[in-house]
């Protein structure tokens, strides 16, 4: 095997005992990256197999054995800066956002406190967790998808095609057209003639909509009524509690502090007026303050978080009800989220099928009155 030295290393590559190329030392790190899927891969693996042989040679088989150049090229990175002597948390920061802030401070936890192997089968845990999640909600909204995508089809043919060729025949009609007949034309003669206008305002407003978006400001606004709606908000806000329970029980059960997991957790939030609350609960913390406290002052956190994490507080039991709050929050997370989104595929169809419906009425009712004329 080749040992490098801690100090400037060479700029040679690196070989290890099996012969495989690692990453030329001093080479550009974090030049691939892992998507959701593979990283919950690679840390199981890892967890399995740190548990029967060194770290290195750990990596040397997930790195042989991984197909996709993306993260070949990672785990070429993270092997190579273990073989030069640092740390795994080390050799994951060296590639760039491959590896989240989070899962390099609970890997740093493992390796501290000699348990790296529990940690890394909790980070899996978290990351299949999340992968089942996303795949059942994906795999939920396809057919929605596609059946809107076809019905709003449908509905522009008709409105652009259908309807301007059942106008013509009724211009020899010297009969006024029902009030509803002659709202279909008016909105058919308006797609044709300017529905380019309309798709380039409302390019336009998605494009000044982003650029807004970008603003701390208005994105904290906007953030800030998300949470307010119905539906979504109570969606968002049990998903980032549930995720906070979860990190924080990994952390404390790792030996890290409370202050350290919010703090790295704020950073990882995209709803800023979530991201505000977390570091404020980080400030109280770190000023002496409990942590059930800090979150009922937030007020953006379900009420059933807040309490669990008091009784553990008070129980001295704070990482197994965190753990438990965790359970219940994305239980009820993928809960609502199943009804929700059976209820979308009906809601489509009733939709569609009333606005074909209208278009098909707006188009019989002139007939039924000529016929109603003829019969008279």
């Amino acid at each position: 095997e080749v040992a490098a030295s801690r100090g400037a290393p060479s700029r040679g590559a690196i070989q290890d005992s099996a012969g495989v190329p690692s990453r030329k030392v001093g080479a550009p790190r974090g030049a691939g990256k892992l998507d959701s899927r593979t990283l919950a891969l690679v840390t199981r693996q890892l967890a399995t197999l740190v548990t029967v042989s060194p770290v290195e040679e750990a990596l040397r088989a997930i790195m042989i054995q991984a197909d996709r150049p993306a993260a070949r090229a990672v785990l070429e990175g993270v092997h190579g800066g273990v073989m030069e002597g640092r740390r795994l948390s080390d050799a994951m920061a060296l590639q760039g956002s491959a590896f989240p802030p989070l899962y390099r401070a609970m890997v740093s936890a493992g390796e501290t406190s000699g348990a790296l192997a529990p940690i890394l089968e909790r980070l899996a845990d978290g990351l299949e967790r999340d992968q089942v999640v996303r795949g059942k909600v994906i795999t939920a909204l396809v057919y929605p998808a596609v059946l809107a995508v076809v019905a709003l089809g449908v509905v522009i043919a008709l409105m652009t095609f259908v309807v301007p060729r059942v106008v013509d025949q009724f211009d020899s009609m010297n009969q006024t057209l029902p009030l509803l007949t002659r709202l279909v034309i008016g909105l058919s003669e308006a797609m044709r003639d300017r529905g380019w206008l309309a798709a380039l305002l409302l390019a336009a407003a998605a494009v000044a909509g982003s650029g807004l978006l970008r603003h701390p400001a208005v994105r904290l606004r906007v953030d800030t009524a998300i949470l307010r709606l119905p539906l979504i908000g109570r969606l968002t806000r049990d998903l980032h509690g549930a995720r906070m329970a979860r990190t924080l029980s990994t952390m404390i059960a790792a030996g890290l502090p409370v202050l350290e997991g919010l703090t790295i957790t704020a950073r990882t939030v995209s709803n800023r007026r979530l991201r505000l609350a977390t570091e404020r609960m980080a400030e109280a913390v770190r000023e002496g303050g409990g942590l059930s406290a800090a979150m009922r002052r937030a007020d953006v956190f379900p009420p059933i978080l807040v309490t669990m994490t008091a009784s553990g507080e008070a129980g001295g039991r704070l990482e197994p009800m965190l753990e438990r709050a965790a359970d219940y929050l994305e239980r009820e997370f993928s809960t609502f989220t199943a009804v929700m989104l059976s209820l979308i595929e009906p809601a489509i169809i009733v939709v569609m099928g009333g606005v074909v419906a209208v278009i098909i009425l707006s188009i019989l009712l002139p007939i039924l009155q000529i016929n109603t004329l003829a019969m008279g």
